[in-house]
């Protein structure tokens, strides 16, 4: 335990970034592909803290791209914190400025992503090679915008170079509000256990907020990690997959019983289809079908698994996977109707 920190932490009490007050202690992580308008819309809603976007390419919003706009979007979310990726000083403050100028509440700087398509652009965690780089970047950020700017990050390319509390501590010089170690090096990818102790050592170097990332899954596990870590809250991603409900179950909020699961998993999918367009959302949201039916639905037969993830028609998938998933919570041998 850090001695500096409750040995307890109240996941449930408010704190602050900056001049921005967030509910709770629980942050759903950004993820690519996953935490979309429609996943952070239905994790705020189930109380989780804070949610971020999807990694908004920072050249890519600046030279007006769809896809870029598609993940700044926020509906009335707040606070809006938006997630930038880049790897020059003048894209990112471009970025700033338009995620600001259209709601942003809070940017979040990314150096942790381990992709290879993101490190071999010199972006996300390839930046942690470099940190006089990366802090031309995190100061060009900090003076584009009047909202805070936060830094996730890992800790450090690989075991032979863990330098998230020298990036950590010049960053918080520079004008970085908070600070979110995920616990594996970009070497690691998401094999191995984070470990929760090592960013402990961010924590000693920092007085501003720590967020701690990493195969967080459980109450007991977010409370862990506070404690080894000294972190002021705590992020959860994958852990969330397949139930967006779950940051806010940590943070003390009821979880759905069996039977609403069903009707939540099926809003989630007609919350794509409206948000996607039925043709890109039937493709986009499998990934989501598959995680709520292996959580909640374990032993649907793999033929009708099958016809869920690769029909092509909206209105089948969503009575397959209702039925499915409504199957499993009434405890009924799931196999489908005769016609």
């Amino acid at each position: 335990m850090k001695d500096n920190h409750l040995s307890v932490l109240n996941l449930a009490a408010p704190f602050s970034i900056g001049p921005v007050s967030v509910r709770n202690r629980v942050v759903l992580a950004p993820m690519s592909g996953v935490t979309d308008l429609p996943f952070r819309q239905l994790a705020l809603r189930y109380g989780a803290g804070l949610v971020v976007t999807e990694m908004v390419a920072s050249r890519e919003l600046v030279q007006d791209t769809s896809e870029s706009w598609a993940r700044l979007k926020c509906a009335g979310l707040k606070p809006h914190m938006v997630q930038l990726a880049g790897r020059e000083a003048h894209w990112m403050a471009e970025a700033a400025k338009i995620a600001a100028d259209n709601g942003a509440d809070i940017i979040d700087i990314n150096m942790g992503c381990p992709a290879k398509k993101v490190i071999g652009g010199y972006s996300g965690s390839a930046l942690m090679r470099d940190p006089d780089h990366a802090l031309t970047l995190i100061e060009a950020t900090v003076r584009a915008v009047d909202v805070p700017v936060t830094l996730k990050m890992r800790l450090g390319w690989d075991e032979h170079s863990i330098n998230a509390p020298y990036i950590a501590r010049r960053a918080e010089e520079a004008g970085i509000q908070l600070v979110t170690i995920h616990g594996r090096t970009r070497m690691q990818f998401y094999e191995g256990k984070a470990d929760w102790d090592a960013i402990g050592a961010v924590r000693d170097v920092l007085s501003i907020p720590l967020v701690a990332n990493g195969d967080v899954d459980t109450a007991a596990d977010a409370l862990e990690i506070a404690r080894r870590s000294g972190a002021d809250a705590v992020m959860i991603g994958r852990g969330c997959q397949g139930r967006p409900w779950h940051a806010g179950v940590l943070a003390g909020h009821r979880a759905p019983s069996a039977a609403e699961i069903p009707e939540i998993a099926l809003e989630h999918y007609r919350m794509m289809l409206e948000f996607y367009g039925n043709a890109v959302a039937i493709r986009h949201a499998r990934k989501h079908l598959a995680w709520y039916l292996d959580r909640h639905a374990p032993r649907t037969p793999a033929e009708e698994k099958s016809a869920i993830m690769t029909s092509k028609d909206s209105h089948e998938v969503a009575a397959r996977f209702h039925s499915a998933l409504s199957f499993a919570a009434e405890g009924v041998a799931p196999e489908r109707e005769a016609a």
